[in-house]
């Protein structure tokens, strides 16, 4: 039987992304890709270790969203974050002028709509009452 999915499942799941990208890259210059690209050797064991726990981090939060939110899914949760950064913008809550600031936005809400494809089975059963197939189990 699956774990009961609370707001603090949901929670954990968004910290989870959030340092998955945020660790990958970030605008403050502290993150692995600044790391991998100020390094003298591409190879130090370190920096291969992490890049490589990076990529199946990416590639568990990747596939877990796209098996659940599908293309059209990613599409209109990126439109949504998409026209908030907009209404941010168009109100003068965030300036265009701070492109620092308009990044770590737009990260966090790749790191939210992250969080949201692999919180999404849970959340439409709840919902719904719908099953995904993944989650019927065999006895």
């Amino acid at each position: 039987m699956a774990a009961r999915f609370t707001p603090t499942s949901f929670i954990l799941r968004l910290i989870l992304s959030l340092i998955l990208v945020f660790a990958t890259y970030n605008p403050s210059g502290h993150s692995w890709i600044h790391w991998f690209m100020e390094a003298t050797s591409k190879t130090e064991p370190f920096l291969v270790l992490t890049g490589v726990t990076l990529l199946i981090g990416w590639s568990i939060f990747l596939g877990a969203t796209f098996r659940s939110l599908e293309a059209i899914g990613i599409i209109l949760g990126a439109a949504l974050l998409g026209a908030i950064l907009w209404v941010f913008i168009s109100y003068g809550i965030l300036s265009l002028d701070n492109p620092s600031a308009v990044g770590w936005v737009v990260l966090t809400m790749v790191a939210i709509l992250l969080s949201i494809g692999v919180s999404w089975s849970h959340i439409k059963r709840r919902l719904t009452g719908q099953l995904d197939v993944d989650d019927v189990e065999e006895n």
